[in-house]
């Protein structure tokens, strides 16, 4: 089930070019489960249309702050009260400046001021607009009156300027979303996390890797900040989208790893070392590509460093969570892993199950710690890796 299931979300959209990408953002919130209703500007008609929205998210699109048949009933009373959270984006630097003086001259803003859910803003505008000294005051006035504010982005803008202004993409806002109805759990804690495979070259063009997408990884960076954790993602070569907030590091080899791993282990409290580091690395790495010139190739292999080892044996170690991928004997070879390791806490699982693990999006595991034990069924990465989390810091709160 999606962490959004059965959320009432009240989408507000102002005036700007960035208002087309509410259509996909709305359609991917009702996807997810969450019940959308959606307040416009005036000005926000001008780039996109009630009748597209309404399309997209299954209710009529309120408008008007005068409607008189809607506030036969104190429409705009009713919206506020409806709503367990109220996300406007893209956000104008018009809006911003009303919002923070705390106007109530349309439906929009007068719902933001009638209403007790969250707020949660995200600015679109040209990046002379938002850098200007005025629209900084009136956000720093949002932040100090308790709206959020996510975003902007930054790169190429309509007009042709680049720089800060863009209007985050609709995943990247969604992304945000879970930490407003989730328990903060891992506030403030610092946590360092690896994902993803690595690779271990044989000559500049040719490496030995494995199957992992870094799809577990990603999702628990994902996860830990969405329960109010500061990141650092370590992370092999991946085709995934940097998780939003989240410092990361990127790195090829096994080697590399553990060098960044061991630059931020000391001051981090929590260690989850989910990727699927090569066991092996090739001792002699050619200068160059190996020719194809006979029928065998030898390749003469020496181990690499154990990371998760490395960290766990530090005299003041974080609290330190292992992934055992196995393929047979799960239970047995997780728990020997844990205690040969000194980890507080092993999640395995079984990858010869082609149906989760290795590139899946779905994942199945067993967590063991001390002498007990918790299984969680086939599950969404993203939705596992919260559960997952709010396990950790249960056990990591008891054992601190």
């Amino acid at each position: 089930m999606s962490l959004l299931q059965n959320k009432k979300i009240l989408l507000g959209i102002s005036g700007g070019i960035a208002a087309y990408k509410c259509a996909e953002l709305t359609r991917r919130l009702v996807e997810q489960g969450a019940q959308v209703r959606v307040v416009m500007t005036p000005a926000a008609k001008a780039f996109i249309t009630p009748l597209t929205m309404q399309a997209v998210s299954g209710h009529p699109v309120s408008d008007d702050l005068l409607d008189p048949a809607a506030e036969a009933a104190m429409g705009h009373i009713e919206l506020a009260k409806w709503a367990d959270l109220i996300l406007i984006t893209p956000a104008s630097a018009d809006l911003i400046a009303r919002l923070a003086q705390g106007m109530a001259n349309d439906l929009l803003t007068t719902l933001c001021l009638a209403s007790a859910a969250p707020t949660v803003v995200s600015p679109a505008m040209n990046q002379q607009m938002w850098a200007a000294p005025a629209t900084q005051r009136n956000i720093e006035q949002l932040k100090k009156d308790g709206r959020f504010i996510i975003g902007p982005g930054v790169g190429e803008q309509a007009c042709g300027d680049v720089g800060a202004g863009r209007m985050l993409e609709p995943n990247q806002i969604i992304e945000h979303l879970p930490a407003f109805f989730l328990p903060q759990v891992l506030q403030g804690k610092k946590l360092l996390i690896t994902a993803g495979p690595t690779q271990e070259a044989i000559d500049p063009v040719r490496y030995i890797s494995n199957h992992s997408s870094g799809k577990m990884g990603y999702a628990l960076a994902s996860a830990a900040m969405q329960l109010g954790a500061l990141v650092t993602l370590v992370s092999g070569p991946t085709a995934l989208e940097k998780p939003v907030n989240c410092e990361l590091i990127a790195v090829k080899s096994a080697k590399q790893m553990l060098e960044a791993c061991q630059q931020v282990a000391h001051q981090s409290d929590i260690f989850i070392a989910c990727a699927a580091v090569a066991d092996y690395q090739v001792a002699d790495v050619a200068e160059q590509k190996i020719k194809k010139t006979q029928h065998q190739l030898n390749l003469q292999l020496t181990k690499n460093p154990d990371i998760l080892a490395s960290i766990a044996q530090q005299l003041e170690k974080p609290f330190c969570i292992g992934f055992a991928a196995e393929t047979q004997d799960v239970a047995h070879y997780a728990k020997d892993k844990m205690q040969r390791k000194n980890l507080d806490m092993i999640i395995a699982n079984d990858v010869s199950n082609q149906q989760i693990g290795f590139n899946s999006d779905q994942n199945a595991v067993t967590v063991y710690w001390q002498d007990q034990e918790q299984s969680f069924p086939a599950t969404d990465k993203k939705e596992l890796a919260v559960k997952l989390l709010q396990l950790i810091a249960k056990h990591y709160t008891q054992q601190v």
